[in-house]
């Protein structure tokens, strides 16, 4: 998008609805999008390539926190976006603390996500 290529953007949903319609929204919007259906599809694939990673907190056997604590401890940088139907003080503070870069509550506001993907991207 900024330099002639598609920014890729990972989304980790255990809800198949969620993930293509994020995947139609995000790639019209010029993005390219890899789909995971769990925290475990996402760590077994290549993450080379991903400038951001939008992650369902609320998912059988891992959260999105989780996962994003697992991230950190492999050293990873990734830009992540914490996905949330249910918001709380102490998952805010817990997802400040894993450097996530920001908490989106569900249904997601598309120019929220928009404006943040943009400065990810920028």
């Amino acid at each position: 998008m900024r330099d002639g290529r598609q920014p890729t953007v990972a989304v980790v949903d255990d809800d198949e609805a969620v993930r293509d319609s994020l995947r139609f929204l995000l790639e019209t919007a010029g993005f390219a999008v890899r789909t995971f259906d769990s925290p475990a599809a996402f760590f077994s694939a290549p993450m080379g390539g991903l400038v951001c990673l939008l992650v369902d907190q609320h998912m059988p056997y891992l959260t999105g926190l989780d996962l994003l604590t697992r991230l950190r401890e492999r050293g990873c940088c990734l830009v992540v976006a914490l996905m949330t139907g249910s918001p709380s003080p102490e998952l805010m503070r817990r997802a400040q603390e894993l450097g996530a870069a920001i908490v989106m509550e569900k249904p997601l506001q598309e120019d929220v996500l928009m404006r943040f993907l943009d400065a990810v991207t920028a």
